[in-house]
C-alpha cells in the first residue's frame, strides 16, 4: 500500500511540474517528462500579482486553474485538459468576471500560435480568444531556396489582394494562402523572374475601431494582435471552418509551394506597437497583463508613440525584446519562412532614453540568434521619433529600404520633367547616378555595401507607378477623413492631366515614364523591389493611403490593357537583363575591377568631368555595367531631355583609354528602349563611336 502511495504522490507531483520557459502553452517541454492530458502554461504578466486562465474543455464547456508559481513578472503552471484545438484566455486572479467566459474580453496570450475571432454582443466588437494549436507538419523533401542578395528581387504583394480577381484562380481559393499557392500564380511569379515574395503582414490583426464605425477594415493589416498567430481571414473558407490548425497548414502549404518553386517567402512583421491602440481603448492582451511594462511612457504616465499608432512597444524592456526575437524564429523554425521587413524599425531599436542604438540589444541577439542566422533582415528605416531617419544605419546584416533612391529616380524622371515641361530646368545626373551605383554615400560609411540597399520606386503605401504618372494630388476621399489622410509630398507627374484622361499623346508620355522609373529600378546596383501590380500598370485611382480599401481599388486587377501588357513585357525583359548584366554585381564599395566595372560617359561618349555631373543641363548619362566573370556588359543610355538626342557610343580607344578591353565592346546590340515605339529599333547595332538616335525622356539599354 504505501509503495502505491509513493507512485500516486510522485504521479500528482509530476502533474504539478511547471517551467516559466517556453514562454506560452506546450504539451511538453524540454527536460520535464510528458503528463498526458496536461499541457505547460506560462505568462509574462509583470503588472498583475496573480493570473488563472480559463479554457475550453469542451465546445462551450469552460473551466479554470490557477498558475500556482510566479516569478520575476512570469506566471506558470500546469493545466489539466487544455488540448490541442481548446480557446483560452487569462485574467488576473481574484478579479471578478464581468461575465460568463466565452462573452467577454478576456487576456490574450502574448504567445498564443492560433487566435479565434467571435462576434461582440449586439454587433459589439468583436472577442477574440487563444487557441492551443497542434504544431506538427510534414515538410517533406522541401527545402529553403536561400538565394544570394545579390541575385534577389524582391516583389511585395497581399495575399488577399494578389489572387482575388484572378480569373485563372478558382473562386473558392481567391483572396488566400491557397490561391498564392496555387500554380496559376507561382508559373506567373516564376515567369515573371522575380525571387522573393514579401508579404504583406500576415499575423493575426484586427481592425481599428473607427475603420468599424465606418464599415471598413484594417486592409494591410498594420496592427497586429497576435505575433505568433496567421492571420485567419487569408485561409479558404474550408481551412476556417476546420479551425486554426487547417489555418496553419494552409500558410505552410504555401510555404512549400513557393519554396518548392524556388520562390522566397519574406513578411512583413509589425512589432512597434499592438491592436490594442491608445490607452483609452480596451485591454486585449499586453495592456491588461502588464501595460506599464509593454508600452513606451513619458515622466507623467503617458504612452509614447514613435509610430503615428498611439502606443509603442517598450524595446528597453528584456521581456519585449525577447517576445519579438521568439516570434521571428518561430516563424522561421515552424513556418520555414526566409526573411523579415520590420515595420518602422527604428521603434525597435530605442534605448531606455529613448534615441535609436545601431547596437541596441534587440539587434545583437537577431544578429547572435543561430535559428535566425541566414535569414534577410529587411528594415524600413523611419519611424516618427527622435532622430526618425535611419537609412544606412542599421548594422552590417541588415538590408535597408532605401527612400533616397525612390525620391531621386522620381525626382529625375517625373519631377524634373514638369519642370522641363514648364520651361524650367531639371536637376543634374550625380544624385541619379550615386543611385543608380548603388548608393555608396548611405552606406559605404557603416562598412555596408549597394546590397544592404532595397532599391524601390513604389511600395504598398504611396501611389502605385502607374498613379505616379497620373496625378499630381492624392485622392483618397474613398477612406472617409476628408482626404486629410496619406503624404502630401509624392513627387509625382501628371503629365498635364490630372487622372484618366482620352489624350492618347498624354497617356503614351505617362506610359513611357512609367517604364523609365521602371528600368530604373531594375538596372541599378542594389536589390530591387517590386510592388504587385506596377508591371501590370494597376492603378488605384489617386488614392496614395489604401490601408483600408479591401475592395477592387486595391486588388489587383488581371484584365490588362495594351499599356498594361506592354509594361508586363517590359518587366520581364528587364528582369532577364538583370540576370545577364548585374549577376555577379560586387559585395563592397567601390567595386573592384575584377568583380564589376561600372563606367560613366556623357553624350559624346567621353568620360563625365566634374563639370558635366553637376550641369543642370547634362541630362544625358551612359552607363556601361556589367561582369567580367559574365563575360556580358550592359551599356544604359538616359536621355532625360524633351528633345529626341543623337548619343555617340562609347569606342574601343575611349574604353581602352578607361582601363577597358575596348576590342571586345565594339558594337552595341539594342535590346529595349523605354520609347513609345521601339520595335522597329529593337536589336539593331551600333557599332562604337557611331551615333544613335534617343528618343527624348527615354532609357535605351543595349548589349556591348
Amino acid at each position: 500500500m504505501a509503495d502505491l502511495n509513493s507512485i500516486a504522490q510522485g504521479q500528482a507531483a509530476a502533474r504539478r511540474v511547471s517551467r516559466p520557459f517556453p514562454l506560452g502553452v506546450w504539451n511538453s517541454i524540454p527536460g520535464v517528462p510528458e503528463v498526458p492530458g496536461t499541457a505547460n502554461v506560462s505568462v509574462d504578466a509583470p503588472g498583475l500579482s496573480g493570473v488563472e486562465i480559463h479554457f475550453e474543455t469542451a465546445p462551450g464547456v469552460w473551466a479554470s486553474e490557477p498558475l500556482s508559481e510566479s516569478a520575476a513578472g512570469i506566471h506558470h503552471g500546469r493545466v489539466s485538459g487544455l488540448g490541442y484545438g481548446s480557446r483560452y484566455g487569462f485574467w488576473p486572479l481574484g478579479k471578478e468576471l464581468p461575465g460568463e467566459p466565452g462573452s467577454f474580453q478576456l487576456l490574450l496570450d502574448p504567445y498564443g500560435r492560433g487566435i479565434d475571432e467571435a462576434p461582440g454582443a449586439d454587433g459589439g466588437a468583436p472577442l477574440f480568444f487563444s487557441v492551443h494549436v497542434d504544431p506538427s507538419y510534414d515538410w517533406g523533401q522541401s527545402r529553403r531556396p536561400r538565394i544570394p542578395w545579390r541575385d534577389t528581387v524582391i516583389y511585395e504583394a497581399h495575399v488577399r489582394g494578389q489572387t482575388l480577381l484572378h480569373p485563372g484562380i478558382p473562386e473558392e481559393l481567391r483572396g488566400t494562402y491557397a490561391g498564392m499557392a496555387h500554380p496559376v500564380m507561382v508559373e506567373y511569379l516564376q515567369d515573371l523572374g522575380i525571387t522573393s515574395v514579401e508579404l504583406l503582414p500576415v499575423q493575426f490583426h484586427a481592425d481599428e475601431e473607427h475603420l468599424r464605425q465606418l464599415g471598413l477594415t484594417n486592409y494591410w493589416g498594420y496592427n497586429t494582435l497576435g505575433f505568433f498567430a496567421p492571420q485567419v481571414s487569408y485561409a479558404t473558407k474550408e481551412a476556417q471552418a476546420a479551425g486554426p490548425k487547417a489555418v496553419q497548414d494552409e500558410f505552410k502549404d504555401m510555404v512549400r509551394s513557393l519554396h518548392d518553386a524556388g520562390l522566397e517567402v519574406l513578411l512583413d512583421v509589425v512589432y512597434n506597437h499592438t491592436a490594442e491602440g491608445t490607452k483609452d481603448r480596451p485591454a486585449l492582451c499586453w495592456r491588461g497583463l502588464g501595460e506599464e511594462q509593454y508600452y513606451r511612457h513619458d515622466g507623467e504616465g503617458r504612452y509614447l508613440d514613435t509610430t503615428g499608432c498611439g502606443n509603442t512597444l517598450d524595446f528597453s524592456q528584456p521581456r519585449v525584446i525577447q517576445m519579438a526575437v521568439d516570434s521571428l524564429r518561430y516563424w522561421v523554425s515552424e513556418y520555414h519562412v526566409d526573411g523579415f521587413r520590420f515595420d518602422l524599425a527604428p521603434a525597435l531599436c530605442r534605448g531606455a532614453d529613448g534615441h535609436f542604438d545601431s547596437r541596441h540589444p534587440f539587434l545583437m541577439a537577431v544578429a547572435g540568434d543561430p535559428v535566425l542566422a541566414g535569414s534577410k533582415l529587411i528594415a524600413e528605416p523611419w519611424d516618427i521619433g527622435p532622430g526618425g531617419w535611419q537609412t544606412g544605419n542599421f548594422p552590417p546584416g541588415w538590408a535597408d529600404w532605401n527612400d533616397r533612391f525612390r525620391d531621386t529616380v522620381r525626382d529625375f524622371w517625373l519631377r524634373d520633367q514638369a519642370a522641363l515641361a514648364a520651361g524650367g530646368t531639371g536637376g543634374s545626373v550625380a544624385r541619379l547616378a550615386a543611385s543608380l551605383a548603388g548608393s555608396a554615400d548611405l552606406f559605404a560609411g557603416s562598412g555596408r555595401t549597394s546590397l544592404a540597399s532595397i532599391n524601390l520606386v513604389t511600395a504598398h503605401d504611396g501611389f502605385t507607378l502607374a498613379d505616379l504618372t497620373a496625378y499630381d494630388h492624392k485622392h483618397n476621399e474613398a477612406n472617409a477623413e476628408d482626404n486629410r489622410d496619406g503624404s502630401n509630398e509624392n513627387r509625382s507627374y501628371n503629365h498635364g492631366v490630372e487622372g484618366p484622361t482620352a489624350d492618347e499623346q498624354v497617356a503614351a508620355r505617362r506610359a513611357q515614364s512609367a517604364r523609365n522609373l521602371m528600368t530604373t529600378l531594375l538596372m541599378s546596383l542594389g536589390v530591387p523591389m517590386i510592388t504587385a501590380g506596377d508591371e501590370l500598370g494597376r492603378t488605384q485611382h489617386g488614392n496614395n493611403n489604401a490601408y483600408c480599401q479591401d475592395t477592387p481599388l486595391a486588388w489587383l486587377d488581371w484584365h490588362l490593357d495594351a499599356d498594361g501588357l506592354r509594361m508586363l513585357e517590359t518587366t520581364r525583359t528587364l528582369l532577364r537583363l538583370r540576370r545577364d548584366f548585374l549577376a555577379s554585381q560586387p559585395y563592397r564599395y567601390p567595386a573592384e575591377p575584377r568583380e564589376a566595372s561600372l563606367l560613366w560617359f556623357d553624350a559624346e561618349g567621353q568620360p563625365m568631368t566634374p563639370e558635366k555631373w553637376e550641369d543642370p543641363g547634362c541630362r544625358v548619362l551612359q552607363l556601361l555595367a556589367g561582369s567580367s566573370f559574365s563575360g556580358l556588359k550592359g551599356l544604359l543610355v538616359l536621355n532625360g531631355t524633351l528633345e529626341d538626342t543623337e548619343v555617340k557610343l562609347p569606342d574601343a580607344q575611349t574604353l581602352r583609354a578607361s582601363g577597358m578591353d575596348g576590342e571586345h565592346h565594339q558594337v552595341y546590340q539594342l535590346m529595349l528602349s523605354t520609347a513609345a515605339e521601339p520595335a522597329e529599333r529593337t536589336g539593331s547595332r551600333t557599332r562604337g563611336g557611331e551615333k544613335d538616335i534617343l528618343p527624348a525622356n527615354s532609357i535605351s539599354l543595349y548589349r556591348a
